[in-house]
């Protein structure tokens, strides 16, 4: 594989649409919009490949369709058939990065039962301290999910970062906290150049260019500063891949293998254009 423009090696890496949440409006994805003038803005669920120099790693696992009906969600494949498209089983996968552990992201952690599980310690504290006795900061964990972490761990699986960690040459996860206390997110090398994988770091494009975050945070001054941090990682806003954002499927160049797939290794092919995000991005 052609190195990276850095000199280490470069990987393809390939965003997953799982599932979508339809009729929201932007008012539920921007801290202090008003409700009475919000405008359509769905919200797509992804997982993430990387793949290359004899590596297969994934960053978050997804949720179930028993999730997806409990908390009514749109559910389009079942992540696990998504990364077959690509011919890659799940014996495949050798390390599962898990962003943070809220529902949409580690629901699936059991069905790699071979890989190395890579997590912020301060995320396993978080979801398992005194901070959950609190209904609104505990609603976006699952109970079973978060089980299954601490199963992974009692396996040898689960290996914690604090802060930044090298997964392997040229992947590594950054501590970024604000929407969870623990939430990471992922630097890969590709041959365009350093691709940061924000996950919630950054919902939408619009929530980054903005500089308004999503309403749902655990800490907003560090939410903030995020946005500082990924702002002076990288100044090609095409570099950055947010976590739910509908334009990714646009943006980027689809896999032959699903249109529910975009190869963000690749540079994008339509302008980065915010307000497609909003109502007609994607379709039920």
């Amino acid at each position: 594989m052609t190195p990276g423009v850095s000199g280490s090696p470069a990987y393809e890496v390939f965003a997953l649409r799982y599932a979508s949440h339809y009729g929201r409006s932007s008012a539920d994805n921007f801290l202090g919009e008003d409700p009475l003038h919000g405008s359509e803005m769905p919200l797509d669920f992804f997982v993430w490949l990387i793949r290359g120099n004899g590596r297969t790693v994934l960053v978050d696992t997804g949720f179930t369709p028993e999730t997806a009906v409990r908390r009514r969600r749109h559910y389009h494949t079942h992540p696990v058939d998504l990364l077959a498209r690509l011919g890659v089983a799940p014996e495949d996968v050798s390390d599962v990065i898990v962003t943070h552990l809220h529902y949409d992201h580690a629901g699936n952690i059991s069905a790699f039962p071979g890989a190395r599980i890579h997590l912020q310690t301060a995320e396993m504290q978080f979801c398992t301290g005194p901070d959950m006795r609190h209904q609104l900061l505990r609603k976006n964990y699952e109970p079973a999910d978060v089980g299954a972490a601490v199963q992974s761990l009692y396996e040898g699986r689960l290996h914690f970062a604090d802060g930044e960690k090298e997964i392997a040459p040229g992947i590594s996860v950054h501590l970024c906290g604000g929407h969870t206390r623990g939430l990471q997110f992922v630097t890969v090398a590709t041959a365009r150049g350093e691709l940061l994988l924000a996950s919630d770091a950054v919902h939408y494009y619009e929530n980054f260019r903005r500089n308004i975050p999503y309403p749902s945070f655990a800490d907003l001054g560090e939410y903030l500063d995020g946005y500082s941090r990924i702002a002076a990682r990288t100044s090609a806003l095409d570099r950055v891949i947010p976590g739910h954002d509908p334009l990714v499927l646009t943006a980027f160049p689809p896999s032959p293998a699903s249109p529910d797939i975009a190869m963000v290794h690749s540079a994008p092919v339509a302008e980065l254009a915010f307000g497609a995000s909003r109502a007609g991005a994607a379709n039920v």
